[in-house]
């Protein structure tokens, strides 16, 4: 019996689930705390900051927080869930 489970196996009628990729794109462009929080660099940051208010560009440098159901999906597609 335990023979027959080895061959099945090694036969390829046994099939194993392949573990779920990480998204490599978002990996460079978010990050997960410890807490479980998801912090990003906020858009309209990059250049062109003569046009934009002072305190506008001060709020832009800094990362911001993730909330809600945005979160959850972003921590899956990290593997991180």
């Amino acid at each position: 019996m335990r023979d027959l489970a080895r061959i099945e196996r090694w036969a390829g009628t046994e099939r194993i689930m392949a573990k779920p990729k990480t998204h490599k794109g978002l990996k460079k462009r978010v990050r997960v705390t410890a807490s479980g929080k998801v912090k990003h660099k906020p858009a309209f940051a990059g250049h062109l900051m003569s046009g934009k208010s002072g305190r506008r560009c001060r709020r832009l440098r800094k990362a911001s927080v993730l909330h809600g159901p945005m979160c959850q999906k972003i921590r899956l597609a990290l593997g991180k869930a």
